[in-house]
């Protein structure tokens, strides 16, 4: 196995001195695109992944009260690293309008998990999310 990515790696160390020298007569372009989208593939489950995890931090941080007094300070430090960690990704617009297209989806995952989290009805966690794409990625937000 470690033999396999290590031949990975050497092919992708030669396409990218093969883009360094404008080599694209002996360019592997299959490999080159399947690495292109590989990566794209990464980054978008990466803006998924910190979204809902945000979303549902926010989610318990907002209306978990039997557990807020406990809990709100690891909460609120889980919600600032996935801010941060979305924060970085964002820069990128293509990645930021993944983020703005995913947003109520990624808001459903996380209801139905902070539901499964907290036992609590399915009713105190609001269907329609109570966030705007800015709050959610606003430091200064918290729900109260």
């Amino acid at each position: 196995m470690f033999f396999h990515f290590q031949l990975l790696d050497d092919r992708v160390d030669e396409t990218v001195e093969q883009l360094k020298h404008k080599d694209v007569k002996n360019l592997d372009w299959e490999h080159l695109i399947e690495e292109i989208e590989a990566l794209g593939n990464e980054q978008r489950r990466k803006v998924r992944s910190y979204l809902k995890k945000l979303f549902i931090h926010l989610l318990l941080y907002g209306y978990w009260v039997a557990e807020k007094e406990r809990c709100a300070k690891g909460w609120r430090d889980e919600i600032d690293n996935f801010r941060d960690e979305l924060e970085d990704l964002l820069e990128s617009k293509v990645l930021y309008n993944y983020y703005k297209q995913e947003f109520d989806r990624m808001y459903q995952k996380a209801r139905l998990r902070a539901i499964q989290k907290t036992a609590l009805s399915s009713s105190v966690f609001p269907k329609k999310c109570p966030f705007t794409s800015e709050q959610v990625l606003d430091f200064e937000f918290l729900p109260e």
